[in-house]
């Protein structure tokens, strides 16, 4: 099962280090049963990049709560087995703050299970470290905040090789 797991720069220096992200359990988003009755007419291809959009959120949640990490979404994709996967997310679950596509990883994710890794280009930083500091509040239903993250989401992100990994993480 491909999942995308939301990720920081600080953790992709982390998975350089030790070869692996985790401990889990660790959220991550994938084309469900749920995201798929949630989008009734969505193809294959928009059903991944719904995935992966919530990932991206994900992924501004992470830097609201880490605010020394660079302003930069980042979004990891990998394949793994159906039995690592477990779907959180149900067709009304939004209503509880869980979105139809969301799963949780048990365990590690290991570099070799690692497809591709999804980032903000630098000139999104503005915009996504606006977007961290009210992405809660976009959560929370509020109409200024989510028109703040959206703002961020106009950015999309970059796609990298897993070969690429040395260069996203060394300073700039």
């Amino acid at each position: 099962m491909r999942v995308y797991i939301p990720a920081t720069l600080p953790m992709l220096s982390e998975l350089a280090k030790r070869g692996e992200l985790g401990p889990g359990p660790l959220t991550a988003y994938a084309v469900t049963p749920a995201l798929r009755e949630w989008y009734v007419e969505g193809d294959e291809e928009e059903l991944e990049f719904a995935a992966m959009t919530e990932a991206a959120r994900g992924a501004l949640r992470l830097l609201a709560a880490d605010r020394l990490a660079p302003r930069r979404r980042v979004v990891v994709a990998a394949e793994l087995f159906d039995a690592v996967v477990t779907p959180v997310g149900t067709p009304i679950s939004r209503e509880q703050g869980v979105e139809p596509g969301e799963v949780r990883i048990d365990g590690v994710v290991a570099l070799r299970d690692i497809a591709s890794f999804h980032m903000d280009d630098t000139g999104a930083e503005p915009a996504v470290g606006e977007a961290a500091l009210v992405v809660r509040a976009a959560d929370e239903g509020d109409e200024d905040a989510q028109f703040t993250v959206d703002g961020a989401e106009d950015y999309d992100l970059l796609w990298f090789a897993t070969q690429e990994l040395p260069d996203l993480i060394a300073p700039a």
